[in-house]
């Protein structure tokens, strides 16, 4: 069951973005890995302007995907499911139900160039890579200059939904 997440489930997101992102030690660059991978307090600020949404599996959260509107398009921010209940189609469903509620014309998703299996995720859903992601990861999003390096914007056009 997919439901909007409330503040209360900050401990619980706080977990699944830090479990699931073990995947990236040893595959991004080492200087750009850490753990926690998203400290509590910087998801707590997150939480200020991001609306996320989770999968639950009997009761309890398993996966989480967020949305963040900016200017123009939108932001998937933190998309994220526990290790042990990946490729079961939960991230899938996430994507699905969040591209329902989306306003704005464009949808776009940043992950490092690295992850190549969060890149043929969302290629496998008709997003595709964009030529000018220095540009848009400056424009939308706030991160350091050396994660802009090591990142890929990937978008989809809404209307053509």
């Amino acid at each position: 069951m997919i439901r909007r997440c409330q503040p209360q489930d900050i401990s619980r997101i706080y977990f699944i973005i830090n479990q699931a992102a073990q995947a990236y030690d040893g595959v991004i660059p080492a200087d750009c890995y850490h753990q926690p991978h998203m400290p509590r307090e910087e998801l707590e600020q997150e939480m200020k302007r991001i609306t996320f949404f989770g999968w639950e599996v009997n009761g309890e959260l398993v996966g989480i995907m967020g949305l963040e509107p900016i200017k123009d398009v939108t932001l998937i921010r933190h998309a994220y499911v526990l290790p042990q209940l990946q490729k079961r189609g939960i991230g899938s469903k996430l994507l699905n139900y969040l591209e329902g509620v989306v306003t704005t014309p464009h949808l776009l998703v940043g992950t490092w160039t690295a992850a190549q299996w969060a890149i043929e995720f969302y290629q496998k859903h008709g997003f595709k890579l964009l030529p000018d992601k220095d540009e848009l990861l400056k424009t939308y999003w706030d991160i350091p200059q050396r994660q802009i390096e090591t990142s890929v914007v990937l978008g989809v056009e809404m209307q053509q939904r």
